[in-house]
């Protein structure tokens, strides 16, 4: 398919480049004594909340693929949807139909690990043992235990990864207890061994990113592996002891631990012939311990004798790379993103974080792709990111990504721009109030000082959020107690166009129009039609009523596939199939096909306008017996 980006006739856009600017965890929460961006001094975002060019966006749940609006957003699922321009099901909503499908259970990936387990093998699963639903979900690993012990399989381990920070900062023993007394009930059972072998916190062990500290993932393979590192009799009796020993910890600074049996030695190292299940399905995180599971020529760290094993990812954690090389659950196929539309135009751009966000503004804004689209178009600039915990520098990087965004924009060289200020997520994490405040000041002075630059250069920016997080910083408990929140939140994000130039050539939809996409194209050129109003809705398709711009009395129906569907191969096989079929049709009670068009990534079929009235209210007058005579 040819990617190709149509001018707007309506406008004919700046002098200047245009700058996307991501405030990464900066939501809009109730205005009180726990929202650090609320409390914040922040001139610029007030500026910008003022303007016409503003409005609030939803940036969880559904709005983002997630399986319900109770799913909290996060950076990855949110930088795919603005990278795509549509929405795709995402991990957890993917994993959740191939396990109540069944599917993921008649791969052959999960037979070869049923045969390893039958030939004497131990089954291991490796992940956040947490629902915070955004990294992994317990009940995904739930699943496949139960899946095990109903397959007969004789030894499973679990190696826990404990979260603190999309869930309560210390609760890790909510989480710890249920899967102990679970797998001690399968295990008394069915006569099985089914226990908790190690694990540790997620910012000290296992799951370390973007190569920022390998020694996290050493620390990580020594533990679940060979068995190395402080010894107790289960998991729980090891946070309780961390807990004890230094009072202020939370879940996801615990040093790593492995259980022991009664002689002390490790319950779950992993030998040859076993199978490891790593069941956490966002990607970032995953990636570093893979590469040590299934690289033959790993140098990051010394690994020791590498066991036979066979190591699967619950999904695939990196699409260009392939990492892991096998994987339980197909991956969302990406594709016709925002970077292809501009490489295929030669429009040059560029792309800038710091570490910690630096995957977002290219792997996942690319559609989980690693690599330029083109390098000859494309610059993509990262920041190296302080290597301590980030509320004792809230500031983070910003003050550099600044400073080289407004390098590369007076360079000339680049019509578009894109980056993350990390600091409303990474302090927002943190749960440090003062600190997020700070890291919300800096991120909004940062902000200005850039589209000062935008305005002298008469260009445009857009300025938003992929999530919250800072916007709420504690909650209170029945006891009145203040208790850090250091998850994302369900509030919606700022968005604003910055443009100096404006002249009332275009505006901010209404978000109650164009819900679900349904009153997007109104007002809109389509092709050779003008869209005037919207005239249907169901669950696969928008209809219009439109006008043809030269014989201005042909009024058409446009039948548009519903934004949601457009990322599933499978519903714009059918909406092609559906045109085809009305292409061949003659007759006098069938509505005439005139066209179908492919514009912006969008669908339509044009087609002859009927004037009538709905069927509804004939199709509620009828009797139950008579319903299925008067569908439409």
């Amino acid at each position: 398919m040819e990617l190709k980006l149509n001018r707007l006739n309506s406008f004919s856009g700046r002098k200047g480049p245009l700058l996307l600017i991501i405030m990464d965890g900066v939501g809009i929460g109730p205005e009180n004594e726990a929202n650090a961006v609320y409390l914040a001094k922040t001139p610029t975002l007030d500026r910008l909340c003022r303007s016409d060019l503003f409005c609030q966006l939803q940036a969880h749940g559904t709005a983002v693929g997630l399986p319900s609006d109770g799913d909290m957003g996060n950076s990855e699922v949110g930088h795919n949807a603005l990278g795509a321009g549509r929405v795709f099901d995402q991990g957890a909503r993917l994993v959740n139909k191939a396990i109540e499908t069944g599917k993921v259970f008649e791969t052959g990936l999960w037979q070869d690990i049923i045969k390893r387990s039958r030939e004497g093998g131990t089954v291991h699963f490796l992940g956040l043992l947490s629902d915070g639903n955004v990294h992994s979900n317990i009940a995904h690993l739930y699943a496949f235990i139960d899946q095990c012990a109903s397959m007969g399989v004789k030894n499973v381990r679990v190696h826990a990864l404990l979260d603190g920070r999309d869930v309560g900062e210390k609760s890790a023993l909510d989480y710890v207890i249920p899967t102990e007394e679970k797998l001690r009930k399968l295990s008394e059972s069915r006569n099985l061994d089914y226990r908790i072998a190690s694990g540790g916190g997620r910012m000290k062990v296992t799951m370390d990113r973007y190569e920022a500290d390998w020694e996290i993932v050493q620390r990580g393979w020594q533990a679940h592996v060979l068995g190395i590192g402080r010894g107790f009799s289960s998991a729980s009796e090891a946070v309780r002891t961390y807990y004890e020993e230094d009072p202020g910890i939370t879940d996801q600074y615990l040093d790593p631990f492995v259980v022991v049996d009664g002689q002390g030695r490790p319950v779950g190292t992993m030998e040859d012939g076993d199978a490891v299940i790593c069941f956490n399905f966002r990607g970032d995180r995953a990636i570093e311990i893979s590469r040590a599971f299934t690289e033959a020529d790993f140098r990051e760290f010394d690994r020791g004798p590498l066991p036979d094993l066979l190591y699967a990812g619950i999904m695939e954690y990196d699409g260009d790379l392939h990492i892991p090389p096998r994987f339980l659950v197909e991956p969302p196929a990406i594709d016709r993103t925002v970077s292809e539309y501009l490489c295929a135009g030669g429009i040059t751009s560029f792309a800038i974080s710091e570490t910690q966000k630096f995957g977002h503004v290219t792997y996942f804004w690319n559609g989980n792709r690693s690599g330029y689209i083109d390098e000859s178009l494309e610059t993509y600039v990262e920041i190296p990111s302080d290597r301590i915990e980030f509320d004792k520098a809230p500031k983070m990087k910003a003050v550099e990504i600044k400073d080289k965004t407004g390098e590369m924009l007076k360079s000339g060289k680049y019509r578009f721009g894109r980056l993350n200020f990390a600091n409303g997520d990474m302090v927002g994490h943190t749960g440090n109030l003062k600190a997020a405040v700070e890291a919300v000041e800096t991120v909004d002075k940062c902000v200005g000082e850039l589209l000062a630059v935008i305005g002298d250069m008469e260009g445009i920016a857009v300025v938003t959020a992929d999530h919250g997080n800072s916007d709420v910083m504690f909650t209170v408990d029945k006891q009145g107690r203040q208790v850090p929140k250091t998850a994302h939140t369900l509030n919606p994000v700022p968005f604003a166009i910055f443009d100096p130039s404006f002249k009332n050539e275009y505006c901010i939809a209404s978000l109650e129009m164009s819900k679900n996409g349904a009153g997007i194209m109104i007002g809109k050129e389509l092709g050779n039609y003008h869209v005037l109003e919207m005239i249907g809705k169901g669950g696969m398709a928008i209809v219009y009523k439109g006008r043809h711009k030269t014989l201005s009395r042909r009024i058409v129906a446009i039948k548009m596939l519903s934004a949601s569907l457009e990322g599933d191969a499978s519903f714009s096989e059918r909406f092609f199939r559906e045109a085809e079929v009305m292409d061949q049709l003659r007759h006098p009670n069938i509505v005439t096909l005139y066209d179908f068009i492919e514009e912006n990534g969008h669908y339509f079929i044009v087609m002859e306008y009927v004037a009538g009235k709905t069927k509804r209210p004939e199709a509620r007058s009828v009797t139950t017996s008579s319903a299925s005579c008067t569908g439409t």
